[in-house]
């Protein structure tokens, strides 16, 4: 839950809010009924909600705002260290009167009371966070995948290593994102044939 629960707010705050929910929906479908399935099922929502506002789709987003603080009502106001109380808040808002809205200005969200960037996310969030933005930006989702296996290689044989500090890059360097691409399709492509250089001498 916290891997996916910081890495979707992370690509939230960075305006990716349709992607954000991605982060989220794995492991909300995977949730039998209870708080933490309400919690992503509500976050979800509400990205859908600033979506949609953003978008200009205000009926949109008023129709999911009253479902979304449905969801959400019951929680805690820091449940899980989310600043529920703020998201409750908008959506209240929004169900009221969405014209009214800054959409320009959507609520940030906070973990433990701070706001959750790509800086700050740790290494399984940032594969959570690497995936989704793949995705989002149309990369192919191979490469990611391949180096995540090759980033648990390596953190498995003697920590921090390549693979690591290239998916901390990839996910982090939002304007850089392409060249470090670039910088990792070609390591992972590498990384591949090494591989298959490796097989190849036990199936001769």
């Amino acid at each position: 839950m916290h891997a996916p629960l910081r890495a979707g707010l992370a690509v939230y705050n960075a305006g990716r809010y349709h992607a954000a929910h991605d982060a989220w929906e794995d492991h909300w479908l995977d949730l039998d009924e209870g708080d933490d399935e309400r919690l992503l099922h509500g976050l979800i929502q509400f990205t859908a909600v600033v979506h949609h506002g953003t978008d200009g789709n205000r009926s949109g987003a008023e129709g999911l705002a009253e479902s979304a603080e449905e969801y959400l009502a019951a929680l805690p106001a820091d449940y899980r260290g989310v600043n529920l109380d703020d998201v409750r808040s908008f959506l209240a808002r929004v169900t009221a009167d969405p014209s009214a809205i800054d959409w320009d200005d959507p609520p940030t969200l906070t973990h433990e009371g701070r706001v959750v960037g790509y800086e700050s996310l740790g290494f399984e969030a940032s594969v959570v966070a690497a995936r989704v933005l793949a995705e989002a930006e149309g990369y192919d989702e191979s490469v990611v995948e391949d180096a995540v296996t090759y980033a648990r290689r390596e953190l498995d044989d003697r920590g921090e290593g390549h693979f690591v500090g290239q998916l901390f890059a990839f996910v982090q360097e939002t304007e850089n994102r392409p060249f470090v691409y670039a910088h990792l399709s070609n390591h992972v492509e590498r990384e591949r044939q090494k591989d298959d250089d490796v097989a190849g001498l036990f199936d001769s």
